[in-house]
Formats: structure tokens, sequence, C-alpha cells
């Protein structure tokens, strides 16, 4: 029984490992479209693409993957991708915005709402959850040997012409206008900071704490939507019992 607990135990850190992995690749994957659809899809000629490019690199992400993200904004092969947004509830009462890139709705469309059927959740009507966020561009620095005070940050970030800051311990979360993201980043560069998140994204309003008795089946289906290739970013509200320790979230 020790060896197959041992086993199970290994096999449960690969599994989380795998999953974190999973999220990485996803979150790169939709930088990698967004960056060749704004501009040209050839590196050589997108700045942007390539330091998108350099960070899958060095996520160690398969070369595959970059290569069929960057078919799907520049329509390589014939397929047409459309950007199609789902929402829905998770078990325990959590927001879920799914944001996909897809060449068939109704295959994604039966992927997304089989993960939320199969986690005990429900889809929504468009508009169900969306009020629930509000969309920013967000830019995060971190601090690990960067020498800078909170207060020059923020001054720095405001003079960029971000709309406000917020520090924890590993990074200076900054937030802008999503129409002045491009524009901060461009300056924060400028000034010599090294971004390691530049993005227009959901934010939640508020945090709902996941129940104990749901954690599972709320993990099931971040994990199944994840896994989905159509997939592109989860935006959720959900708050887990264990997140000020957990890594995997």
């Amino acid at each position: 029984m020790s060896g197959h607990s041992k086993w199970h135990n290994i096999q449960g850190r690969k599994n989380a490992q795998d999953a974190k992995r999973g999220k990485i690749f996803q979150k790169i994957s939709r930088d990698l479209y967004q960056a060749a659809k704004a501009g040209d899809p050839d590196p050589a000629n997108n700045a942007q693409l390539r330091l998108v490019i350099d960070k899958a690199h060095a996520a160690n992400m398969p070369k595959k993957n970059i290569d069929r993200a960057i078919a799907k904004a520049s329509g390589i092969g014939g397929a047409k991708f459309e950007e199609v947004t789902y929402e829905g509830y998770a078990p325990g009462g959590v927001a879920v915005m799914v944001s996909a890139l897809t060449d068939n709705k109704n295959r994604t469309a039966s992927a997304v709402r089989s993960a939320f059927s199969h986690s005990g959740g429900s889809l929504g009507a468009s508009g169900s959850v969306a009020y629930m966020f509000n969309r920013q561009g967000l830019i995060e620095i971190l601090r690990d040997d960067l020498d800078t005070s909170e207060d020059d940050m923020l001054m720095d970030a405001l003079d960029a012409g971000a709309d406000d800051m917020k520090a924890t311990e590993e990074k200076f979360q900054i937030f802008t206008d999503p129409s002045s993201m491009t524009a901060v980043r461009d300056a924060l560069q400028e000034k010599g900071y090294d971004l390691d998140t530049a993005e227009v994204t959901m934010i939640p309003e508020n945090r709902t704490a996941v129940p104990e008795d749901k954690v599972k089946q709320y993990r099931h289906l971040i994990d199944e939507l994840t896994a989905n290739d159509d997939v592109a970013d989860i935006y959720e509200t959900g708050i887990l019992p264990d997140d000020d320790d957990d890594d995997e979230e």
C-alpha cells in the first residue's frame, strides 16, 4: 500500500504540474494569437509577436503549439477562426466567462456546455455574468531584483498613463483603460522596466468563496476547459479555501 501511496502522490504532483503548464501555454497561445492578429503574422515584421514567441520558448512551449496559435490568427490552411464568449456558473455559484477561438462554433459550444454539465455547473445566456467583470488593461512587473519603491513605481505608472496600481510582495499590478494599455506598456518599457504581463483582461468586481464540498467539481471544470484547445482564456470569480497557499491556481 505504501508503494501505491507513493506512486499516487507522485502522479498527483505530476498532474498538478501538467495542469499549471497547460494554463501557461493557454495564456501564451492567446497572446500569440492577439499579437499575430493585430500585426504581421511574420515575427520578422512584428516586434510584439517576437516577444511573445521568446516567452513561449522560455516556457518550453512546443513549436507546434506556437505555430498553431499563429496559424489561427493568419488563416493559414483556409480555416477562419472566430472569437466566441460563453458565460455560466461553476459549482458554488462562481461566475465564469470562457473566451474561445474556434473554426467550428457548434463543436466548441458543445464541449464548453459538456464541461459545465460534467462538473455540476450551468451554462448561461449572453450577459448572465459579464456584468460582474470589468474590462481593463493589466500590466505586471515582478519585484525580484527590481530596485524600485512602491511610490516610485506608482509615479512612473501614472506618468505613463495608468489609472491605478496594486503592489504585492511578488509584483506590481498596473491597471489601465483598455484603449491605453499599449501606450502605457510602451512607456514603461522605455523607462527600462521588464514586463511580465501586458494584456487586456476581464477583472472581477468581487470574488466568491468556493465551498469546501464544491472544490473538486470546481477544479474539474477549470481543468476540462483548460484542456480544450479552442479555449483561449478563462475568467472566474472563485477563491479556493487554500488560495493563499495553493500554487496551482
